[in-house]
């Protein structure tokens, strides 16, 4: 018998992703393996697969599950693939990558996030998951080339190290500012040029950073 949580994932994954055209298999199957209550503060287990971000720690927030779900399919994974989130927060796109079977690697700039979010994909068993503190903008340029990378946060422009650490064919998805609100787009490294895929408009936390709306305030 499926417990309360079984059952509202698989009411997100039917009325939230597939109802919007998510079609990727394996995604919906990360969507409907993942438990998002155990990725969000305990006041507000109850409203986990409600459609729509919610609140964390140091003003961020945990995205909605459908742009988490356009985000992944948008990158055109393959299980193996290297991937690199700029942005943990909560880890609940790190722990949907991990279940997809990828290689995943992740950065987030507050070290308390970065913790909280590590001790959850311990505990859920997520242990492959490398994470660190620090200026994602930046990328990891000792663990570089990436099959794909993921920014979970606005942008005023493309970041040039994350466009240098993409392999050939990689895909950077990421939300850039465009008028009064973000549109996501997908940029394709190509052999000699970037290719660039404009998609849907979206609402996402600044990013922070070198190569983000601002330098990072605290030391």
């Amino acid at each position: 018998m499926k417990n309360n949580c079984q059952v509202e994932r698989e009411e997100m994954v039917s009325s939230q992703l597939e109802k919007r055209g998510i079609r990727e298999a394996r995604v919906l199957e990360a969507f409907r393996g993942v438990p998002r209550h155990e990725f969000v503060p305990g006041h507000l287990k109850g409203r986990a697969y409600a459609d729509g971000p919610l609140p964390l720690d140091q003003g961020q927030a945990i995205s909605q599950p459908y742009m988490v779900a356009i985000m992944t399919q948008a990158a055109r994974l393959s299980p193996g693939q290297r991937v690199l989130e700029i942005g943990t927060g909560s880890g609940y796109q790190s722990a949907i990558l991990a279940e997809m079977g990828m290689e995943v690697y992740t950065i987030e700039r507050m070290a308390v996030l970065s913790k909280q979010a590590k001790g959850t994909l311990q505990r859920l068993g997520y242990h492959g998951v490398r994470a660190k503190v620090g200026d994602g903008t930046l990328g990891w340029k000792d663990e570089a080339p990436f099959d794909a990378v993921l920014v979970t946060a606005a942008a005023p422009e493309l970041p040039a190290p994350l466009l240098d650490q993409l392999e050939l064919g990689g895909r950077l998805v990421i939300p850039l500012e465009e008028g009064p609100s973000q549109v996501l787009y997908v940029i394709t490294r190509r052999q000699s040029d970037f290719h660039r895929n404009r998609g849907e408009r979206c609402t996402f936390v600044p990013l922070i950073g070198e190569y983000g709306w601002e330098k990072d305030p605290r030391p």
